[in-house]
Parts: C-alpha cells; sequence; structure tokens
C-alpha cells in the first residue's frame, strides 16, 4: 500500500425534497391540502398517525384555513410548499410554507400572539401552530403576497 492512499469514507447525500401545489382558496382547498401534505409525508417516509405528520396536518390545517379565509383574493389560489432539508448534526428540518396573494393582511408576529377570551369562536390557530413548530415566521411573497413559513424538527431518520 502507498503511503500517499487516501481512506474514503461513504456519507450521506444531502438531499433536499420539495413538495409544492396550488389549491383553490376555499374550506375544500384547504381540506384537501392537508390530506395532500400527509400523503406526501408519507411518500418520504414519515408515516400517517407519526408525531411529525399529526404535527404537520395541524399546522398545515390552520395556515390553509388561514389563507383561505383571510389570504383570500377572488379567482387566486393559495400555495403549500414542503421542503425537506437535511441537517449536517440533526436529521434535518421540515420547512413547511403557505402562500398567500394577500400580502396586507398580516398576522401577528410570533412573539405577539394574544390568547382570545374564551368565548371566542376563532383565534386559536397561530397559538397551536406556534406550539408545535421550531420557529416560525411571516414574509413577503414577491411580486405581491405573504408567506408565512414553519419549520419543524426532523426525528431520526426516514
Amino acid at each position: 500500500m502507498s503511503a500517499h492512499a487516501t481512506h474514503r469514507t461513504p456519507q450521506d447525500p444531502l438531499t433536499v425534497r420539495m413538495f409544492t401545489q396550488r389549491f383553490s382558496a376555499t374550506r375544500l382547498g384547504a381540506r384537501l391540502a392537508r390530506h395532500l401534505a400527509v400523503h406526501q409525508l408519507d411518500l418520504w417516509g414519515f408515516p400517517y398517525g407519526s408525531e411529525l405528520s399529526e404535527s404537520a396536518a395541524v399546522i398545515v390545517g390552520e395556515l390553509a384555513a388561514n389563507a383561505a379565509t383571510h389570504g383570500r383574493v377572488p379567482g387566486r389560489d393559495f400555495e403549500l410548499r414542503f421542503t425537506r432539508l437535511p441537517g449536517s448534526a440533526r436529521p434535518g428540518t421540515l420547512r413547511i410554507e403557505v402562500a398567500d396573494t394577500r400580502g396586507e393582511k398580516r398576522p401577528p408576529a410570533a412573539g405577539a400572539l394574544e390568547l382570545p377570551p374564551p368565548d371566542a369562536e376563532y383565534g386559536r390557530g397561530l397559538l397551536l401552530v406556534a406550539a408545535l413548530a421550531t420557529c416560525w415566521t411571516v414574509l413577503d411573497r414577491p411580486p405581491v403576497g405573504k408567506i408565512v413559513r414553519v419549520e419543524l424538527d426532523l426525528p431520526g431518520r426516514a
């Protein structure tokens, strides 16, 4: 063996997986987004009923309902995007983004959420998102609209 031989170790490939789909800004579109989200996670190796699948279902359900209710512009869809980002020291991150075309109606910042009165029928959705997410934020969506981005730490390797 030569003194200059190098030893190579196999490494996991760094693969970014992405899923994007547009939905009508309706209750039916929001429900379909939730169902398609857990189906996509199952295809990526995170089975139905797992903690990640259940958390993502709640998050997508809330964000899609908000996009269909508060972010709705007649004739415009909302968009769901899932991105599975690899990690170096940890298993990685699932990024969930829901974009709509209504930029002027923005939710409060992550630290500014307030609990609604006990008899209120609305106002708890983003509190659920904040409780389940590793982090979340609202971004501008050029040329028009906003994106609500939520990140979840992935459990172990799928």
